[in-house]
């Protein structure tokens, strides 16, 4: 190994390390089903402690790059023949939450499901009132004026700092879409690909998300999840030119994709010529240090739309989601959709467009991922 750790560099040393990993199983030095180092040969050849280099390969491990094996060592589990060109995409690559091998058996809900849902919509009340208030000091009557179609730029434009902060997304305000909830910007996905066309959905996935687009005229093409993700043969031979992800945690199979997998999406995407609708609904609340990668962020030639929502961040009663659209779909979305008015009440935007600026989101977010963590271990 002749792996260097800058220490003045301002990058923890386990990300040093597991940059270099990245860069090297990519490269093929270290190539598929490869044992690597142990972490105790890491640290005695780098000069960093032991939890040092078992941090570095717990985060290969839940990207995907790698695959503990117990008592055996630690494997490489990137298959990288299967995606040629590809090695651009892997410098800043995220972490997953990644699923154990195993059989899955039909739509089961994870067992930790209601436990996690108990971390979420805990948001301080006392926090939140006190932001209402700040809101209706500073804004005044400017919360009686009609939204913006597509959402006020306080929001959008805070939405885009904390993405480029938390998640390394740049993109920009105009490419922000608000909406009341999930299902609603599902219906607007809906409107912009045209009845009649297919979309391929996770099986088993959320059910509303089959009925919103049903209900909207499009048809369904289901693909069955395996413990990596989508059936790659089944990937390969659906009809649709659309294909709907939860990359992260997927409801309800508990499936998180791994590096090779969201390669995969991207590759039939721009093989197609087609659209990746990534939902990101729980990706923020990850039990990992470093936040995964976004799809949408992850190569610039590929068509993403990206959704999220504030009701697992914030609260199951706040009614608010956000979509960003690639730059070859924005202009021809508004010229199609850019009539219709925010379905988020304008006050709800101010409150949420201070709860980013003052970090408070933030730390909430922080703390239940502490939360899990400390439950995990």
């Amino acid at each position: 190994m002749n792996y260097r750790i800058e220490k003045d560099s301002g990058i923890p040393a386990y990300l040093q390390l597991y940059h270099c990993f990245v860069k090297d199983i990519v490269a093929g030095v270290y190539p598929y089903g490869s044992r690597l180092p142990s972490k105790r040969t890491i640290a005695a050849e780098t000069g960093v402690s032991v939890i040092t280099a078992d941090h570095a390969l717990t985060l290969l491990n839940e990207e995907g790059y790698a695959e503990s094996r117990q008592r055996s060592g630690v494997f490489v589990s990137y298959r990288g023949e299967e995606f040629p060109g590809a090695e651009h995409l892997q410098e800043n690559a995220g972490e997953t939450e990644k699923n154990t091998p195993g059989e899955l058996h039909g739509p089961e809900i994870p067992e930790d499901a209601e436990t996690d849902a108990q971390d979420t919509g805990e948001f301080p009340f006392s926090v939140l009132a006190r932001t209402m208030r700040k809101v209706l000091l500073d804004y005044g009557e400017r919360i009686l004026i009609k939204s913006p179609n597509h959402g006020c730029p306080e929001l959008r434009e805070e939405i885009c700092r904390y993405l480029a902060r938390s998640r390394g997304i740049s993109v920009e305000p105009s490419r922000v879409i608000l909406g009341s909830g999930a299902e609603y910007l599902y219906g607007l996905i809906a409107q912009f690909l045209g009845s009649g066309q297919t979309v391929a959905l996770e099986k088993p996935s959320y059910e509303k998300i089959r009925k919103v687009y049903e209900a909207m005229g499009l048809h369904c093409e289901f693909l069955t999840m395996t413990p990596e993700g989508i059936s790659g043969r089944e990937l390969k031979n659906c009809s649709a030119k659309v294909l709907h992800v939860t990359p992260f945690n997927s409801f309800p199979s508990g499936v998180t994709a791994g590096i090779s997998k969201k390669l995969e999406y991207l590759r039939w995407a721009k093989e197609r010529g087609g659209i990746l609708i990534e939902d990101n609904y729980d990706s923020e609340l990850t039990v990992s240090r470093k936040q995964e990668e976004a799809l949408f962020s992850m190569d610039p030639e590929a068509q993403v739309i990206y959704l999220n929502t504030f009701s697992r961040t914030l609260a199951p009663s706040a009614r608010a989601a956000y979509m960003l659209l690639p730059p070859s779909l924005a202009e021809a979305f508004h010229e199609k959709l850019g009539f219709y008015s925010c379905t988020l009440p304008i006050f709800d935007q101010y409150v949420l467009a201070e709860l980013l600026k003052n970090g408070e989101l933030e730390r909430h977010i922080n703390r239940i991922r502490r939360k899990r963590r400390e439950r995990k271990a």
